[in-house]
């Protein structure tokens, strides 16, 4: 088989393997999978492709994702090869019929800029923690509320540091669960607005 494990068609057939995946086609994924496997490839190298995958690609459209490519990881580290690439092929099918975002991909990279951009800023004090008298006296935790204790479940509390206030990172897709997720999103943010207009 056309392989090298550290050159060029390395990096050529894991690429088809992630975009034949992200594609949504399994049978090209699993031809792929199958090209590296057979030619050699270190299987948890597959596996920990997979994994990137289920967060990167798929992320919490399919939260089983992320569990069924760690399965799969645990499989092949238990079982070696042969037995255990059924497990990479099951997991690659998988991922490759999930459905897709990559909102969290997106998200976390708005937080990575934001942070290279000088974005640091002190944790709000409401919600420190304040384990000793002096915190205490500083004022960590003071005007703290215990979600758990409100009827609604949420407080008016704000987590984010002030010049951070509206920022948004993660913006859920129409995908899978994460339309659940989105949907929840947006619940939650509109309490926590009637909470703080005191509606």
């Amino acid at each position: 088989l056309l392989y090298d494990k550290g050159g060029e068609e390395h990096y050529n057939v894991i690429s088809a393997l992630h975009k034949s995946m992200r594609n949504g086609d399994p049978d090209a994924a699993m031809y792929w999978l199958g090209r590296m496997l057979e030619a050699g490839e270190d299987p948890l190298y597959v596996a920990r492709r997979l994994i990137r995958f289920a967060s990167e690609d798929v992320g919490t459209a399919d939260p089983m994702a992320l569990v069924t490519a760690v399965a799969a990881r645990d499989a092949i580290h238990f079982l070696g090869v042969p037995e255990g690439k059924l497990a990479l092929a099951q997991a690659t099918t998988y991922l490759a019929l999930a459905p897709k975002s990559n909102a969290l991909y997106v998200g976390y990279g708005r937080v990575e800029r934001d942070l290279k951009e000088g974005h640091v800023y002190p944790v709000p004090l409401a919600i420190r923690n304040a384990p000793t008298k002096l915190m205490k006296e500083l004022e960590y935790g003071k005007g703290y509320e215990y979600a758990h204790d409100a009827e609604e479940k949420t407080t008016a509390l704000e987590c984010m540091p002030d010049k951070l206030r509206n920022r948004r990172y993660y913006e859920p897709t129409e995908e899978g669960r994460e339309k659940i997720l989105g949907e929840r999103k947006k619940y939650w943010e509109e309490l926590r607005r009637r909470l703080r207009n005191g509606k």
